[in-house]
């Protein structure tokens, strides 16, 4: 599966338009990772259990996406995008969405 955040694939002729797809997980912070986070709020830097927290959740949402596409029959996702939510105190959606499209290599010329 393509999956890229621009309108076209380069080098990629466009010839079948599925619409719009979408994935999303809704995460929660966890006590643990609450706690390292305060701490480290103490002495500056970076808070690495979130990274990772925010980082599985775009994942999760961009595997539920490509799962999407593939059901559709789309070979490609253009125009994907990213989006982060509030959806409770504590926790966030996580959304991507896109194009499903099919693409196809060009004849030679």
């Amino acid at each position: 599966m393509i999956v890229t955040n621009t309108e076209t694939v380069p080098g990629m002729h466009m010839v079948k338009h599925f619409g719009l797809v979408q994935g999303s997980t809704i995460r929660a912070k966890n006590i643990g990772r609450d706690f390292m986070a305060g701490m480290k709020n103490l002495v500056g830097g970076e808070l690495k259990g979130y990274t990772e927290l925010l980082q599985e959740s775009r994942d999760e949402a961009l595997r539920r996406l490509i799962e999407q596409a593939q059901e559709l029959g789309a070979n490609a996702v253009v125009n994907l995008r990213f989006s982060t939510s509030s959806v409770a105190a504590g926790a966030a959606e996580i959304l991507c969405y896109g194009t499903a499209v099919q693409v196809i290599q060009p004849p030679p010329t």
